[in-house]
C-alpha cells in the first residue's frame, strides 16, 4: 500500500503494542476474558454477507479407509505406510484432516469474504468468489501441519501427560495450493499504515469446549506477516478446494502451524491494535513449569521425520529392505537425514529422493538387511539453520511442538 509504514518503524510499534497489551497488561485470565467477549461478538459479523454454511453428514466428507487413516475423534491421522509409493505431493484423497466441529457444505456462488476494522483507511469491503478467481493468482508447494503433531509421543516416549488429540506424526501433509495473496485483497481493500493484526475467522460451526462458546474458529496474523506470504487458496493439487481442506477459500500461511490456516475462511478483520482469540491465548500457546504462567506464544513447526511405514510393521529378515521415509521444517529445507536400525546404536546417512519443491520436505532411503526379530528404527534430520531433532522432545502440557526422534519398532521375519 503507498502509505504502509518502513519495516523497522513497523515493528517497533507492533512490538510496543503487544507488550502494552498482552505481555504487560493482561494476565492468561484477562485475555480469556477478553477473548471470550470477542467471540460472542464475532459470531453475528462473520455471518453477515456470507453464504450459509451446511453441515455436513459427519464430521468428515470424504471417505476414511482404515488403510490410508486413522480416525481421531473429528479429525483424521494419515497413515504413513499410505504414502509409500506416493509422489512428493501428498494426493487428496490421502491428506489429513483437522476440524475443530464438522465440515460445513458451503456453495461458493454464494460465498462472500467481508474484510472490515479500525485498520482500513474506508469502510468494510466484500469480495465474491469470481471476484477473487479474476485477481492475480499464484501456485505454491506448502506444508500444513497440525502444532499437536506428535503429541502422542510426550506419552508413549517421555511418559509425560498431556491433553488433546492423540496425534502419531500423520498431522501433516504437503500440497499444490493456487490462489491470491493475501496482501493482494489486503491491498484492494485500503489497508492502513496505522494496521497491526488481521484476524481471519472461519465458517465452520461455533467451537464449544467445557461448555463455553468460544465462537468460529479465528486466530490473529501480524500484518508483516500477512503482506509476506499468505495465501487466499481455492485450488489444492491442481483440483477446486475439496470440503474437508477448506471449500471454497482458505488461508495458507506457509511456515506457520496449521491453525493459522483457517479454512472455510468467512471474514477477516483488519486492526490498529492487536487482537486476540482463544486460538492464541487459551489454545496454541505453551504452558508448563518452564515457560511463564500466561504461556507461550508460538507461530512455527519444528523439525520432523517419519518412516512410510506403519509402527510394528514387519519386514522380511536376512534380505535387502529399503526404508523410506521424509523429513521436514519450518525453518527451511532438510540438510542431511541420519537412520538408525538399531535403536540409536550407530547411525548411517540416508539418500536424498528426488528434489525439495517449496523446501516442503525431502523425501529419502536407505537400504538395510535386517536379522530375524524386532529391531527399533530411528530417523534424525537437520535442516539448513542447524536444527537437528533431539532426542527428548521440551515438555509443554497442550504436547505441542513435539521434535524428539520418534522410536519406530518393525519385525523381520
Amino acid at each position: 500500500m503507498d502509505d504502509m509504514l518502513d519495516e523497522a518503524t513497523y515493528d517497533r510499534r507492533r512490538l510496543a503494542q503487544w507488550r502494552a497489551g498482552e505481555a504487560a497488561g493482561f494476565s492468561r485470565r484477562d485475555l480469556l476474558k477478553l477473548t471470550a467477549a470477542a467471540g460472542a461478538g464475532l459470531a453475528g459479523v462473520t455471518a453477515t454477507g456470507t453464504a450459509a454454511a451446511a453441515a455436513a453428514p459427519g464430521p468428515i466428507r470424504k471417505p476414511l479407509p482404515p488403510e490410508l487413516f486413522t480416525v481421531l475423534g473429528t479429525n483424521a491421522e494419515t497413515r504413513w505406510s499410505a504414502l509409500a509409493d506416493q509422489g512428493y505431493l501428498v494426493p487428496i484423497d490421502r491428506f489429513f484432516v483437522r476440524n475443530h466441529t464438522s465440515t460445513p457444505i458451503i456453495d461458493a456462488a454464494d460465498w462472500q469474504l467481508r474484510v472490515f476494522g479500525a485498520g482500513l483507511r474506508h469502510g468494510p469491503v466484500t469480495l465474491r468468489y469470481d471476484e477473487l478467481r479474476r485477481l492475480p493468482s499464484e501456485t505454491v508447494t506448502v506444508t500444513v501441519e497440525c502444532a499437536g503433531n506428535g503429541r502422542s509421543y510426550f506419552t508413549t516416549q517421555q511418559g509425560q501427560s498431556v491433553s488433546g488429540t492423540a496425534w502419531k506424526l500423520g498431522g501433516v501433509g504437503v500440497a499444490r495450493w493456487r490462489g491470491v495473496r493475501l496482501s493482494t485483497v489486503l491491498r484492494r481493500a485500503g489497508l492502513s499504515r496505522h494496521a497491526v493484526d488481521v484476524l481471519p475467522a472461519g465458517l465452520d460451526a461455533n467451537f464449544v469446549s467445557g461448555g463455553v462458546d468460544l465462537g468460529p474458529v479465528r486466530r490473529p496474523l501480524p500484518v508483516r506477516k500477512a503482506l509476506h506470504d499468505v495465501l487466499l487458496a481455492y485450488e489444492m493439487n491442481g483440483e477446486p478446494l475439496p470440503a474437508d481442506h477448506g471449500h471454497p477459500v482458505r488461508l495458507i500461511v506457509p511456515g506457520w502451524i496449521g491453525i493459522a490456516s483457517i479454512k472455510w475462511l468467512g471474514s477477516i478483520e483488519v486492526s490498529d491494535v492487536p487482537l486476540f482469540s482463544p486460538w492464541n491465548t487459551r489454545f496454541y500457546r505453551l504452558f508448563g513449569p518452564d515457560h511463564p504462567t500466561e504461556g507461550e506464544p508460538f507461530d512455527r513447526q519444528v523439525v520432523k521425520s517419519a518412516f512410510e511405514l506403519d509402527p510394528g510393521a514387519q519386514v522380511p529378515a536376512g534380505r535387502h529392505v529399503r526404508l523410506r521415509g521424509r523429513s521436514w521444517s519450518a525453518a527451511g529445507a532438510i540438510r542431511h537425514v541420519d537412520v538408525s536400525t538399531d535403536g540409536g546404536g550407530t547411525w548411517r546417512r540416508a539418500r536424498r529422493v528426488g528434489g525439495s519443491e517449496g523446501a516442503a520436505w525431502q523425501r529419502w532411503e536407505l537400504d538395510w538387511r535386517p536379522a530375524a526379530g524386532a529391531h527399533e528404527l530411528l530417523a534424525r534430520a537437520t535442516d539448513v539453520r542447524g536444527n537437528t531433532q533431539p532426542d527428548v522432545a521440551e515438555y509443554n502440557e497442550l504436547g505441542y511442538l513435539f521434535d524428539a526422534v520418534v522410536r519406530h519398532p518393525v519385525v523381520a521375519a
